[in-house]
């Protein structure tokens, strides 16, 4: 099963369910990408994914050009901007889904502050991908 999560920036939430789903069953092909894709991972993603071993660091930001031409049985977005601005696909795309977050990277106050609203959005991004893994993917995939 072919999985692609889009974000504005490809740089920390996208890179947070991409890292998710693939440490839920790595028989999944995940992808993830921005619609005006940084180039590069938001560090504080990575510390808060390393907190609870899974590592994204060798994930790779980039433009949702590179995938639009493939099948693909989930496209699912991760921010409102992306929702808004997510391209066509020239290939097949049989899910569409948007389930958005907050951006952390927004957060203003303490260093102890800005690293809680990481880990809240961690959280939920886990959670809600959980749901989606067990809900509707794993049954399409089986055992």
């Amino acid at each position: 099963m072919k999985i692609l999560i889009l974000c504005t920036g490809n740089s920390c939430r996208s890179q947070m369910a991409h890292g998710f789903l693939e440490s839920f069953d790595h028989r999944l092909i995940v992808r993830s990408a921005g619609t005006d894709a940084t180039g590069k991972l938001n560090p504080k993603a990575v510390e808060v994914m390393r907190e609870i071993d899974i590592d994204i660091s060798q994930h790779t930001s980039d433009q949702v050009n590179t995938y639009l031409d493939e099948e693909w049985d989930y496209v699912i977005t991760v921010c409102g901007g992306a929702n808004e601005s997510c391209p066509a696909f020239a290939g097949k795309v049989k899910n569409r889904l948007h389930i958005g977050f907050d951006d952390p990277t927004y957060a203003k106050g303490s260093p102890d502050y800005i690293d809680s609203e990481y880990r809240r959005v961690r959280d939920e991004i886990r959670k809600s991908f959980r749901r989606l893994y067990d809900e509707q993917i794993k049954p399409q995939i089986g055992q």
